[in-house]
Order: structure tokens, then sequence, then C-alpha cells
């Protein structure tokens, strides 16, 4: 166990960007040989034990907040597991190393490896069940309410950007759950983009103009949703989520998790505590966001990544690497 830092994880969070930017190119590249061939939990170990090594590599005492699993369930990469060289800041850490597994292991677009970062005890602990999530850009900031119907917040999200509410795209999970919030967008005039699985990338995308994506919403994984918003907090954006416990066993691991009210409905600000926190993405395969690792003929991989750093700038920047 490495003792508590002295060091201030503000100052040094941005200073370790490219180090987390080796962790996903990494776990991308471990998870590349198995896009395609049906074995999610192949690639996912891959991808995991890549992550997990390089991460053991940098110097900090890092803490996973959300990862494959609580230890009695995951080997590696598990919630309170310990990791770094214990001379460096104090932080914690939620990763996803294959974010759309069945996306990977069918071949399809949009497979990413991600990991968040920011000083510690500024990850909210979200366990790994459903939750309820919107998500907007900069220019809607302040402009969603969870508790207002879909209608209502597509409404108020159009005046905050300037759009007639019928020019507006919502991203929506293609999923049965779904459908009274796709009939809310439609009886409005206004478009929906489906997507099958991995909704981070879908929370960037509001973000990052060129994407045309207005509002994400829908009900997805908690961690997923832990890592978008600090995603939208180094981009500037907005976020408001509510865990769904089905059933008292769910519920009551949430207040053990430290989330005395599982109802509540939380904040960006609430999610993410801090503006010191890093995102990173590397594509595993091709997608809206980034392209997928590729093997050239002599041995070298290519890769393709997405890294934006909190404070006071929202800088954001898509990287190309020869590995």
């Amino acid at each position: 166990m490495c003792p508590k830092s002295n060091i201030n994880s503000k100052d040094y969070v941005q200073v370790l960007a490219m180090d987390f930017l080796a962790v996903t190119q990494q776990a991308a590249i471990a998870s590349q040989p198995w896009v395609g061939k049906g074995n999610k939990l192949e690639a996912d170990g891959a991808g995991t034990e890549a992550m997990r090594t390089r991460l053991n590599s940098i110097d900090m005492s890092g803490v996973i907040v959300i990862g494959e699993g609580e230890m009695d369930e995951a080997p590696m990469l598990y919630i309170g597991e310990e990791l770094g060289t214990c001379n460096g800041p104090s932080v914690d850490i939620a990763v996803d190393p294959v974010e759309g597994t069945n996306l990977m292991a069918k071949g399809q677009d949009n497979s990413i490896a991600v990991i968040a970062v920011a000083s510690r005890g500024s990850l909210l602990h979200a366990p790994d069940m459903y939750m309820k999530k919107i998500a907007v850009g900069p220019k809607a900031k302040g402009a969603i309410d969870l508790k207002l119907s879909l209608t209502e917040n597509m409404i108020n999200v159009a005046k905050a950007i300037g759009k007639d509410v019928s020019d507006l795209t919502v991203m929506i999970q293609d999923r049965e759950r779904h459908e009274d919030l796709i009939t809310q967008v439609f009886n409005l005039g206004a478009r929906v983009k489906l997507f099958s699985d991995g909704d981070v990338t879908g929370a960037i995308a509001t973000s990052i103009e060129e994407m045309d994506v207005d509002i994400l919403v829908g009900t997805g994984g908690a961690p997923e949703g832990v890592i978008a918003a600090t995603a939208l907090k180094c981009l500037g954006g907005d976020f408001q989520a509510q865990l769904v416990p089905r059933d008292e066993d769910e519920f009551n691991r949430c207040v053990k998790m430290g989330i005395s009210n599982p109802n509540k409905i939380f904040t960006i600000d609430e999610i993410v505590k801090t503006d010191e926190c890093i995102f990173v993405a590397t594509g595993i395969t091709d997608g809206s966001l980034l392209k997928g690792v590729r093997k050239k003929e002599d041995g070298v991989m290519l890769t393709h990544s997405f890294i934006a750093i909190g404070g006071k700038n929202n800088i954001y920047q898509f990287i190309e690497s020869r590995n």
C-alpha cells in the first residue's frame, strides 16, 4: 500500500497526460488481434493486462474507482486496486480497457480503450449498474435538467444553442427501453442518431462541433457514465445522471460504496469534483471519433487517440502515433 502522497495532485495530474495516453495506446494495441474474432473475454483480458502493466510504471499513487469489477469479480483493475510507483500524486482512476466489447468482437465500429483520471477523492464511486444520463456540449451548459422530460430539455437546449428544436440531433442507444425517448424526438420533428453499444463516444460527440450531436440521452452503464462525465468536464460540457438500482441488493450496494442517497440526481460537478482531470481514448476499431489500430507490414502499429485536459482552457487534441 502506498503512503499518502504529499504532492499536490492538481499541479501534477496534467503533467502525466502523456503517460496516460501510453496506457490507452497499449490497451488498444493488445486488443487489436482479437478484433472480429468473436471472443470479447480474451480481448478484454488482453487490454486489461496491458493497461495495468503500463499504469504500474507511472510515477503516481493511483486507485481504481471504476474498473473491471470488485476484488472478488476481477483479477486486475478491480475497484480499490492500487497502481503506480508510489512516487507521484494521489489520483482516482476510471478505466474501460475495451469500451464496446461486443462491437470489437464482431469487428464493428466505435470500440475504444479509455481512461479518466482526477485528483484523489474527486470521482464518483459508481457501482456497475444502470444509470440515466443526459449530456450536452459547452454551448448548452446549464440548460439540462434530468427531472424534466426529454421534450422540455430539447426545447431548453435548442434555445441555449440558438437552434430550432427541429434542427437538433439526439443520440440514443438502440434499445427497447428508449422507445419513449425516440418518440419524443420524432414528435418535435428533430433527428435521432441511434447507436448499438458504447455511449462514451456519444457523450463526447456533443462537445465536438464537427460530429453534429446536440444531446446524448438514455439509460446505460454507470461506470461509463462517470468516464463520460470526466470527458465532458475536460471539454466544458454538461452532464447529469441518476443511478437506477433494479432491486434492494443494488440499492444497498450503492450505499455500501458511499452513495447515501442512490436516488439522487448527480450534476457533473458532483460526479467529477475537480477541473484538474484528464480523459484519454484510443481507437481499437474505426469509429465516428477515432480510427482503429492499424498494423503496417514492418510491424509498426498506428494508433489514433483523443486526449482532453481539464482546467481553465479545456484543451483537447487528436494524436496519431507510431508504436
